[in-house]
């Protein structure tokens, strides 16, 4: 699949990805929500430095990670019981 660079700005710095072809446009609005979060961050704390908004930009995004690996796990958990259920009924009618 091609590549191509995206030009990116997160935090007022400006970085050069190479993304696919088809993710050119995913990898801008994941930049944005990076520079969102991070100007955000910057707001609620006293001190602006870059590397200190990063790893707190980087601890919410691997809570929000961990939460949804763990939601995950549930739904494959559910699922599993329902296809489980399925096939004893679809089992039953045989």
């Amino acid at each position: 699949m091609p590549k191509q660079p995206v030009r990116v700005h997160i935090f007022n710095q400006s970085y050069t990805v190479v993304a696919d072809d088809n993710d050119a446009n995913s990898v801008q609005e994941i930049a944005h929500q990076i520079d969102d979060l991070m100007a955000t961050i910057a707001s609620h704390t006293s001190s602006a430095d870059s590397t200190r908004v990063a790893v707190l930009a980087c601890l919410h995004l691997a809570d929000k990670l961990r939460d949804a690996e763990r939601r995950l796990r549930v739904f494959e958990d559910q699922s599993e019981r329902i296809s489980s259920l399925l096939d004893t009924a679809l089992d039953q009618r045989a």
